[in-house]
């Protein structure tokens, strides 16, 4: 894991686990790969399906990645003339 990932998911867990401070980290770690979605070992649970998760978490069921929002186009046109790079 990188350094900046791993910045990345301390600055989104801390406050997040700060509201449940009843659990352990492993035990928190668990509820939110359970919330995910994700059933495997959590040895095998990779860092992006935390940091995802934990920027979704507290978002409406409708609302865009954040990754994918900042590439959002209302128009087609416009789309496609961004993607084969003749506007920016």
């Amino acid at each position: 894991m990188k350094c900046h990932r791993l910045n990345e998911l301390i600055e989104l867990m801390q406050p997040e686990w700060q509201k449940e401070p009843d659990l352990n980290l492993m035990e928190f770690i668990a509820k939110l790969a359970n919330e995910a979605g994700y059933n495997g070992e959590l040895a095998e649970l990779t860092d992006d399906v935390l940091i995802y998760h934990l920027k979704m978490r507290n978002s409406q069921k409708d609302d865009m990645i954040p990754g994918l929002a900042k590439d959002q186009e209302d128009d087609f046109k416009t789309a496609l003339l961004k993607a084969r790079g003749i506007i920016k």
